[in-house]
C-alpha cells in the first residue's frame, strides 16, 4: 500500500498514498502555512518554508527507515491533498490525517483506506488518535468505532486520546 491506488466510489480520480518525498517541498510548505491548519493543530507554529518542509520530510522518512511504516502523502490523481498515516509513539501506532482545507471532505475515504491497511498489518493491533480539545466533531471517529481513552499531554499541549482496535 506504500504507493497503492484505488478508484473512488464516484468514479473520480484515484486516491493514492505515496511517499512525502515525491511531493514538491513548496506544496507541503504552502499547505502547512495555511492559517486554517493551525486552528486545530496546536503544535503547528509559524509559517513553513521549503527548508522547514525538507526537514519535516526527512524526519518522516526516518520513521519509515526505523519502523518500516510512516506518513504518506495523499494524492487524488496527481494532485497533493495532504499527508498522514501511522507513526510509532512508544509501543502504539498513532494515526494522523492533515488535509488541505479544500480537501477536508476526503478525510473519511482516506481514513477508511489507511485503517484497512492497519487491519491487515499484524504490527498494528490498535490505532490511537490524538485530537486537540478544540475539535468539536467526534462523530467520524465514533463511526469508525474509536473510543476516547482519556487526555494526554504531548509536547506541552493537551490532546484527547482515542483508540480503535484493528484486530
Amino acid at each position: 500500500m506504500e504507493n497503492g491506488a484505488s478508484r473512488e466510489d464516484n468514479g473520480g480520480p484515484q486516491l493514492r498514498f505515496a511517499r512525502l518525498a515525491e511531493v514538491p517541498l513548496q506544496e507541503i510548505a504552502r499547505h502547512m502555512s495555511d492559517p486554517r491548519m493551525a486552528e486545530h493543530m496546536p503544535l503547528l507554529t509559524g509559517a513553513w518554508d521549503e527548508a522547514f518542509a525538507r526537514d519535516f520530510v526527512a524526519a518522516k522518512e526516518a520513521c519509515w527507515r526505523r519502523d518500516g511504516l510512516g506518513h504518506w502523502a495523499f494524492l487524488r490523481g496527481d494532485a497533493y491533498i495532504g499527508w498522514g498515516g501511522f507513526q510509532k509513539e512508544g509501543t502504539e501506532w498513532d494515526f494522523g490525517l492533515v488535509l488541505r482545507a479544500d480537501c477536508f471532505g476526503m478525510g473519511p475515504a482516506i481514513a477508511r483506506k489507511a485503517l484497512a491497511f492497519a487491519r491487515r498489518d499484524p504490527r498494528i493491533p490498535f490505532v490511537t488518535f490524538l485530537l486537540p480539545p478544540t475539535r468539536r466533531h467526534m462523530r467520524p471517529l465514533e463511526r469508525l468505532g474509536a473510543v476516547q481513552t482519556g487526555e494526554v499531554q504531548y509536547q506541552g499541549q493537551l490532546f484527547l486520546k482515542f483508540r480503535l482496535e484493528t484486530g
